[in-house]
């Protein structure tokens, strides 16, 4: 519901109510007119206070979160992992080939003694 189409709802509210408490206690005319509007304002000014808060909260966190930041720093690091990854294998293979090179070199040492 939009802010302006709740505004209008419970000032309207508001006017029946006041109207309605009026009458039951209101003594002469102008009584009836000030509880009405006094009624009435407070739940136009009620209303407001509500969609204050409302934006306050709901709105503002909706706007908090910096989604496109943490995605540039999502891609980066994933990046960096990769590179990392690319490292690691890397070294892998050359520690493989380093022990196949030092098992050799042991057999040949060992066919020669």
């Amino acid at each position: 519901m939009r802010g302006n189409n709740f505004v209008a709802f419970l000032t309207v509210q508001g006017f029946f109510l006041g109207l309605a408490f009026a009458v039951l206690k209101a003594q002469s005319a102008t009584d009836i007119l000030t509880y009405t509007l006094l009624i009435t304002i407070f739940f136009y000014l009620f209303s407001h206070i509500i969609i204050a808060m409302y934006y306050r909260t709901y709105v503002a966190k909706k706007s908090y979160f910096p989604k496109a930041g943490h995605e540039r720093e999502l891609d980066h690091f994933i990046r960096e992992i990769e590179k990392r990854e690319i490292l690691i294998d890397q070294e892998y293979d050359m520690s493989g080939t380093q022990n196949i090179i030092s098992a050799s070199a042991t057999e040949t040492t060992e066919k020669a003694a």
